[in-house]
């Protein structure tokens, strides 16, 4: 993933709202409309919200005869957690050898204390 789209998908991930539409919409599609009566905003404040998304890829709208639906695109949002997974080996592999140090640490202070 890209820099910019991972740096997009971040900053849309940080709202709130944002996230409950995302996991609203990890059930199914949904219309702006059925996410207006779900969140209690208004038109323009969850067409805002989806523009983000939508620019993001995080989402896709598709055209059914007069509607059209909001779907999740499960494949950006796999592509955010394998970014964060390698960060996340990164960090635990960090961890481990800090652990491993510190015991050593503390068993060479116990035997100093027995000398």
């Amino acid at each position: 993933m890209y820099m910019k789209q991972l740096d997009q998908a971040f900053a849309a991930l940080a709202d709130p709202t944002r996230r409950g539409i995302l996991v609203h919409l990890a059930r199914g599609e949904a219309t702006v409309n059925d996410l207006v009566a779900l969140f209690h905003l208004t038109q323009p404040t969850i067409s805002s919200h989806i523009k983000v998304l939508e620019s993001a890829g995080l989402i896709s709208r598709s055209r059914q005869a007069q509607m059209r639906p909001c779907k999740l695109e499960a494949k950006r949002l796999q592509e955010v957690t394998k970014w964060l997974s390698k960060v996340q080996e990164v960090w635990e592999g960090k961890y481990t050898r800090l652990d491993a140090l510190l015991a050593e640490l503390k068993q060479a202070q116990k035997e100093e204390r027995k000398k």
